[in-house]
Formats: C-alpha cells, structure tokens, sequence
C-alpha cells in the first residue's frame, strides 16, 4: 500500500486537478455532480459535509461559500497546499479514506468519496473505504460515490490508443473485457455489478445512480470547439439524459448516490 500511496503523489504532484474541472469535459462532470450534491442537500440547510479525496477544494471549497459546514480529507500534500491556500472555511487535513479514525462515528450528514475509489484496487480496501464512509456518515445520510468505468477505459486506451494486443497478453483484460488493474497502472476500472457488489457488503441502499460526464471525455476536441451557445445546449442535453440507465456505465465516471439506514 506505501508503494501505491507514493506512486499516486507523484502522479498528483504533476497531474492538474484544478485545471482538469475547468476543462470542458471537467465543467459537465462538475455542473453536473453539484446539481446531484444540491438535490440531497435541499432538505439540510446546516448540513455538515465531509469531502474524502478532496483534492484541491474544487467542491469542498465550493460548498464552503455556500455556507455548508465543509471537513476535507485530501492523502496528496500537494494537492491539500493547494486547498489551503484557498483560505477558505473548510476545514482540512491530510488523510486515507481507508482510515478516517480522526473523526467520531456518525458526524456528518453528506460525505463525498469522489476520488479514493478510483485508486484502490482490492475488493477488501474499496469495502474499507466504502464502510468508513458508512461510519462517519450519520443514520439517514447521503453518501455520493463516484467510480472510474470499465468500458471507458477499453474503449480509449486499449482501442482507440491501440493497446488491445498487449493489454490481452499481459491479461490486464479478462477474454470478457473487464479491466484487471494494478497499483502500477494508478487507476482501477470497475463495471455496475461491481459496484452493486460493494453496496450490498457494506449494507448501504442506492438512491440514484448518475453518469456524470456521459459522453464528454470521449468527445474533447468537439466540446472545445463549440461556442458558449452550443456548449451551454450539450450541458442541457447530458442532463436530460445522466439519469438514464441505458447510458450508466459507458461514460469515463459514474455517481452512485447512497443512503445510510443502518
């Protein structure tokens, strides 16, 4: 594990977070996944929300201004600088989703796990990550998760990057095409049923399931040629189209949307 946890500052140390949210394809995965954040935060105006894998603040500071109650948890010292340096009133602190003991059960009303899922790579530390969630989470909370997919990264890198052949050979894809991951390779790709299967481990009942850029990682260079008119009607249209489950799964991420009962 300290393998992966320095490999992934590395890679963070270099990789632009705050610039990717503010990419085309990062503004409809950002408008997007606030509008889903505001739904469920409606009913709590004093909520208290904890940011897992905050990176530099992008909806943790964010939230913050709107006057939610804001605790992020970020692993990258380069990227928690970054939040800090924001000056806002989130309260931030270096950490692992896969340990959260600084906090006492059952404090917050929403916690976001947007980005540590996509870095753990067993069955045993993405039910870690998802049951520490759980346990700060208060009894009637949301719980947002967002996951990296399956089928995106076939699609892009075996494919259209032309890495098919080895990426068979070296059995980084099952003869059904499912992503076999490694620390080495930093991101882990998971399908709904692997999803489903967390869910029902770590007892925690869906709401919704979103796909919160849909088509937009694979169509980069057409939304950055589009005009403010145009790109203003794609974020219409993926809107209109993120809850469908027909399209769960074929996009670069998915949001799952959980409630804790238990």
């Amino acid at each position: 594990m300290a393998k992966q946890m320095t490999e992934l500052e590395q890679y963070y140390n270099k990789f632009n977070e705050e610039k990717r949210l503010l990419s085309r394809h990062g503004q409809v995965e950002y408008i997007t996944t606030m509008q889903y954040i505001h739904k469920y935060l409606a009913d709590m105006p004093q909520a208290s929300v904890l940011d897992i894998g905050a990176g530099t603040g992008r909806y943790s500071v964010a939230l913050a201004e709107e006057g939610y109650d804001v605790t992020a948890v970020e692993l990258v010292k380069y990227n928690l600088g970054i939040l800090k340096s924001k000056q806002s009133s989130v309260k931030a602190y270096q950490g692992n989703a896969l340990n959260l003991k600084r906090f006492a059960d059952e404090c917050f009303d929403m916690t976001l796990l947007f980005g540590p899922m996509y870095h753990l790579f067993t069955m045993e530390d993405k039910v870690r990550a998802l049951a520490e969630a759980k346990r700060v989470t208060k009894k009637g909370g949301i719980i947002l998760v967002a996951y990296c997919m399956n089928e995106y990264c076939v699609l892009t890198y075996a494919f259209k990057e032309n890495h098919i052949r080895e990426c068979m050979e070296e059995k980084r894809l099952t003869s059904d095409f499912h992503s076999r991951s490694s620390e080495k390779d930093l991101y882990d790709y998971v399908r709904i049923e692997d999803i489903n299967a967390l869910n029902k481990v770590v007892k925690l009942r869906r709401l919704q399931i979103i796909s919160p850029d849909g088509p937009a990682n694979y169509m980069r260079p057409v939304l950055n040629a589009m005009d403010e008119e145009t790109f203003g009607l794609f974020i219409d249209y993926h809107l209109s189209t993120c809850e469908r489950q027909d399209l769960i799964g074929a996009g670069a991420h998915t949001l799952d949307i959980l409630i804790r009962e238990e």
